[in-house]
């Protein structure tokens, strides 16, 4: 599959088969969000592979839509320093976190993006030290038939083009 194939199929998966995604697997997504461009090349995030079906269940309950993290095979929570410092941070993480979820989509595994709403919680439950931060978790594994059965058309759809894009100016 190429990069543009994977950006215009990828949806977005919260139902996952019951197996876990083989080592090799795995590490080739994470190794994607290592390998995201970042600001000034900072590399400000760090990452907890979540395989634990109880960390993931309590995770899963930090955030209000963050429910398919409880039935992943794998969870990644991206740490980063005190995103109110820069507004970069938060981009970049966003950044690490799209090149994991076209990796594990080129390799048939789904992906959602989770917000974290209770961070201190989620520091309880993950242990990660004072000086980082969870905003963000990826659930990952092989989508069940119905998460990618074809669907009709939303409302609306995308919005056109020439109501998104425009040249040089306003």
């Amino acid at each position: 599959m190429d990069v543009y194939e994977a950006i215009r199929t990828k949806r977005a998966v919260r139902q996952f088969e019951d197996r876990p995604l083989p080592d090799d697997v795995t590490r080739q997504i994470l190794n994607a969000g290592r390998l995201a461009q970042s600001s000034k090349n900072t590399q400000t995030w760090q990452f907890i592979a979540i395989r634990d079906r109880d960390t993931l269940a309590a995770l899963s309950s930090l955030g209000t839509w963050a429910g398919h993290l409880a039935g992943a095979a794998l969870g990644v929570a991206i740490l980063t320093p005190d995103p109110s410092e820069k507004f970069q941070i938060m981009f970049d993480a966003g950044q690490a976190a799209a090149y994991m979820q076209l990796a594990a989509w080129e390799l048939g595994v789904g992906s959602c993006l989770a917000s974290i709403y209770q961070p201190e919680d989620a520091r309880q439950v993950l242990g990660f030290p004072a000086e980082w931060h969870l905003r963000s978790a990826l659930s990952f594994g092989y989508p069940t038939p119905e998460a990618v059965a074809p669907r009709p058309p939303r409302p609306g759809g995308r919005k056109p083009f020439d109501d998104v894009v425009h040249w040089e100016r306003w």
